[in-house]
């Protein structure tokens, strides 16, 4: 990890928020910032310390998780880069809207935007290619790794010249290693289930923050989550994908006890909250 970041991830580490704590976010540091916003579900909104804007997973307009307010895709806000981490309708719904309206920069799966391009969904003009285990530098100076992730990537598609619904590759799910301008690095996690290799991304990637899905049936439940970032260990844990529908059950609560005693520190985002560091 960075050196500039060891005092600012030190202070930030002993603040965990719970449900039902009055526990305040971590103090802003002096300087550039960054900035995460839940949005609910898996879409969160990240301001880098440059003043770019990205877009993780975003389904916002049919969210029930997402604030009223912000269903109202102009009131997002411009967006610099869409990272989409499988094609379910859950992660990438609003992907094409938001990429067309700010000409966003977007990068999903292989295979999956072959797919989108084909059916005219986004122009490839704005969906750069790459692949599991490749870095691109889609804006200046930040970079994106895509890794695996243990899920399925179909893209559900209703054709509107027969109002019938198509399955089409979504190419192979995956979670991004982001590293911003100051070189903190956030592994969105997508969905994806427990595997082996989370230690070896881990270790060679080294991010100071996970994004991790604990809901269960789909993803992790809390227990396997808590095992993930022991795997991982990152400085700050926040989880994501649970409770916006019935059938999925796990909740921050669980994850926090299931972690139990670690040096990784929780901090849970409703829809709407806002983080810096």
């Amino acid at each position: 990890m960075n050196t500039k970041f060891r005092k600012l991830l030190g202070a930030a580490a002993v603040f965990t928020l719970l449900a039902g704590c009055s526990t305040q976010p971590p103090a802003p540091s002096a300087g550039p910032q960054v900035q995460l916003w839940s949005l609910g579900h898996s879409a969160i909104h990240i301001t880098t310390p440059g003043g770019k804007v990205i877009m993780l997973d975003p389904w916002l307009t049919t969210n029930p998780k997402t604030p009223a307010e912000y269903k109202d895709l102009d009131k997002i806000g411009k967006i610099d880069l869409i990272l989409v981490s499988h094609a379910h309708f859950d992660h990438s719904a609003d992907a094409p809207a938001m990429a067309k309206k700010w000409n966003a920069t977007t990068i999903v799966p292989q295979g999956f935007e072959l797919t989108l391009h084909s059916l005219g969904i986004i122009p490839v003009a704005l969906m750069p290619r790459m692949g599991k285990g490749g870095t691109i530098t889609p804006l200046p100076g930040i970079k994106v790794t895509a890794v695996h992730a243990d899920h399925a990537s179909e893209f559900n598609w209703t054709n509107p010249a027969t109002g019938k619904q198509e399955i089409h590759v979504g190419g192979e799910p995956v979670g991004y290693i982001i590293e911003l301008e100051n070189g903190f690095k956030i592994y969105h996690m997508g969905d994806t289930a427990l595997f082996g290799d989370l230690k070896l991304i881990g270790e060679r990637y080294q991010p100071d923050l996970i994004l991790v899905p604990i809901a269960g049936r789909y993803v992790m439940d809390p227990v396997d989550a808590a095992e993930a970032t022991r795997m991982i260990r990152p400085k700050i844990a926040i989880p994501v994908h649970y409770g916006t529908r019935p059938d999925l059950p796990g909740t921050a609560e669980e994850y926090v006890a299931a972690l139990g005693s670690s040096p990784t520190k929780v901090m849970i985002l409703k829809p709407g909250d806002k983080l810096k560091f």
